[in-house]
């Protein structure tokens, strides 16, 4: 049996217009890598209020499926490779193919690859 995936968590709270509640969606990470996020981003315009996360130790900045950090693990990935690995074992062109293509050169692509930097 698959685990139940939360979607919407609801948020509450008394105030002078007597009890108020807010749901809010719960996104999933599309690579697999991560934790769901609560989106409050409609929290102020519908409630009035903002999140406080000092440090921002709770607070994710941006969707992203180019890379992927997780502070507490040490993980540092960009498209799916470790960044300790990229810098230890890629050259510039391979890594510079990463960033524009999204995957690692073959053989092939990179010769391509850097004929096409030596010649720009």
């Amino acid at each position: 049996v698959a685990p139940e995936v939360c979607t919407r968590v609801k948020l509450s709270w008394r105030d002078a217009r007597g009890e108020q509640e807010l749901e809010l969606p719960v996104l999933q990470p599309h690579s697999g890598l991560g934790a769901p996020v609560i989106d409050v981003r409609a929290l102020y315009a519908k409630s009035g209020m903002f999140t406080h996360d000092p440090g921002f130790t709770s607070t994710s900045s941006c969707e992203s499926a180019i890379s992927y950090i997780d502070g507490m693990q040490g993980q540092l990935l960009h498209r799916g490779y470790p960044i300790a690995e990229l810098a230890q074992h890629a050259s510039f062109p391979e890594v510079a193919y990463l960033l524009v293509e999204g995957e690692l050169p073959s053989p092939t692509q990179l010769a391509t690859f850097e004929k096409e930097l030596r010649t720009h």
